[in-house]
């Protein structure tokens, strides 16, 4: 599911080329009240928060007790030496039976003692520093980046309907993966290109991505030729040499497993490739409770531990202390219809029951903010919601189609990406200290007694002090009142979102890049064009 210009304002050159961080910038940008109208009735589609990476300050919800930990890990452990995983590339099995695996063709069998050795060789958390350094993420820790919308065969829009997906609408979501602050990675594809050829359609879209964006980049690994592309191409467009590329993370890849218990050959044989040049590898198996692994969330949860966990394990053992992290996309059908389900109550529990367990190998965690709706309406945002917050409470660091996913993954959409990054700038409001700051300022006590019980707050000079920065501003939600809604034309909500869509694209301008680095891009692709680009049987 997961890997299958207009002139530019001020505002928007400012977010796009000098990411800053910290909260004195955001009380700069975010403004409230008379002024607050002002500034967003400007130029600007977005008057959004400025670039940083949030830190998630809560204790994670911990549904297991230690007892229950315990219990899942032993289950992971035992379906990895009694039933084993299926490693369906030679080379893997190979290696695994090299390091002292049990191997019956392409079963493999691992003992707790070799993955627990293995997984103490992985970093708990590293940085990935794309070609322009100040959009350098921290996967791990209490880190919490958020990923594009990644790997739809279709789009919707409200003007154009559910359609396959081109390349046109794929650079529309690359350059609402640029403007949008509060996305970090641009990941997969948006949307699949289906009107550029497989054998060069990584060419293609990976030059538009490093291009359209200067954040962090992603390979899939489907196929020798387009992870060495892509690798080849993020070193080029970084103007960076061999040495420099493999000294530090600088872009990554996703792997699923085959649920259940099998690792196909594409996915391994690029996580290998990136792991040999220390580039990050995310295992995320992709497990639905009832069909693919069991009905019961514990059983669904160690079955793909044990699957992620056996991928790193040989990643650990081919080169040990390259950069990894476990996944989970451990949801559940309707029993039903027998389609998935995303956003419900135990895809939140899976997920921080997941993060118990990745804290407990200490790795880091990624999650995702996916739905089951099939256009941006109130189901979309209630599980997207879900989602999100189920991140947010297992203490997620990296979480995928953080914007735009509709369909259980089958469509991308424009107004729903404008949608979940209002979700995600309240998150990130919700993460400041500012909120919770009981300093004797905050306490407003002289305030309190200034108003007393007869007056109000809107005019005293604590308010007055703060008011444009004291509450999380919205770009896309409306909060006025019924009739002074209807009065400007009774505009829903997916309708804001898609002028807000087509008010970025009008504005937006790719970021700055050197030269030589994208000549060198430029000859690099042409090169591999007139060589065929990846094989393909048709």
């Amino acid at each position: 599911m997961d890997e299958s210009a207009a002139p530019e304002t001020a505002t928007q050159t400012a977010a796009q080329t000098a990411p800053t961080t910290g909260a004195p910038a955001q009380r700069r940008r975010r403004a409230g009240g008379r002024a607050g109208h002002q500034t967003r009735a400007g130029h600007a589609a977005v008057e959004q928060m400025p670039w940083r990476i949030p830190q998630n300050p809560d204790r994670p919800t911990e549904p297991l007790d230690a007892d229950g930990v315990q219990a899942i890990h032993k289950g992971a452990m035992r379906i990895l030496s009694e039933i084993g995983i299926e490693f369906l590339n030679p080379e893997a099995v190979e290696i695994l039976r090299r390091a002292g695996c049990r191997v019956e063709g392409t079963n493999v069998r691992m003992d707790e003692d070799f993955v627990m050795e293995m997984l103490g060789h992985a970093p708990d958390s590293f940085t990935i520093t794309p070609r322009n350094p100040a959009r350098q993420i921290t996967v791990g820790g209490k880190s919490m980046v958020f990923v594009n919308v990644s790997s739809p065969p279709n789009a919707w829009d409200m003007a154009r309907g559910k359609r396959p997906g081109d390349f046109a609408t794929f650079q529309e979501f690359m350059q609402l993966t640029q403007y949008f602050n509060c996305i970090h990675v641009a990941g997969g594809y948006p949307v699949e290109p289906i009107d550029i050829h497989p054998s060069v359609r990584h060419l293609d879209c990976l030059r538009e991505k490093l291009v359209a964006t200067d954040k962090v980049v992603h390979a899939y690994s489907l196929g020798a030729e387009r992870v060495e592309d892509v690798m080849e191409m993020t070193r080029l467009a970084g103007g960076l040499s061999h040495d420099d590329f493999e000294a530090t993370p600088r872009m990554y890849t996703n792997i699923n497993s085959v649920s259940p218990l099998k690792h196909d050959f594409p996915m391994l044989d690029g996580a290998m490739r990136l792991a040999r040049r220390n580039q990050p590898v995310l295992v995320t198996p992709f497990t639905l409770a009832g069909a693919m692994a069991p009905v019961t969330m514990a059983g669904a949860v160690a079955l793909s531990l044990a699957e992620g966990l056996s991928a790193i394990a040989l990643l650990q053992y081919i080169r040990p202390g390259c950069p990894v992290g476990i996944g989970t996309f451990t949801s559940n059908v309707d029993m039903k219809s027998g389609a998935p389900a995303f956003g419900t109550p135990e895809y939140m529990r899976a997920t921080q029951m997941t993060g118990q367990l990745a804290r407990f190998y200490k790795l880091p965690l990624r999650s995702s903010g996916v739905c089951a709706a099939n256009v941006p309406d109130g189901q979309a945002m209630w599980e997207t919601s879900n989602s999100l917050w189920a991140a947010v409470t297992s203490g997620t660091n990296f979480v995928y189609h953080a914007a735009g996913w509709l369909e259980g993954g089958l469509i991308a959409s424009p107004e729903k990406f404008v949608m979940d990054c209002e979700i995600l700038q309240m998150i990130q409001r919700y993460f400041e200290e500012a909120i919770t700051d009981t300093s004797e300022d905050a306490l407003a006590f002289d305030a309190i007694r200034e108003v007393g019980s007869q007056g109000h707050y809107f005019g005293c000079q604590h308010t007055q002090d703060r008011y444009q920065t004291a509450f999380y501003q919205p770009f896309a939600s409306d909060w006025r009142n019924y009739e002074a809604w209807v009065a400007d034309g009774a505009v829903w909500t997916p309708e804001r979102a898609h002028r807000i869509y087509r008010a970025i694209l009008a504005e937006f301008t790719p970021p700055p890049m050197d030269d030589a680095a994208r000549g060198a891009l430029d000859a690099f692709v042409a090169k591999r064009k007139e060589e065929g680009g990846a094989p393909t049987d048709f």
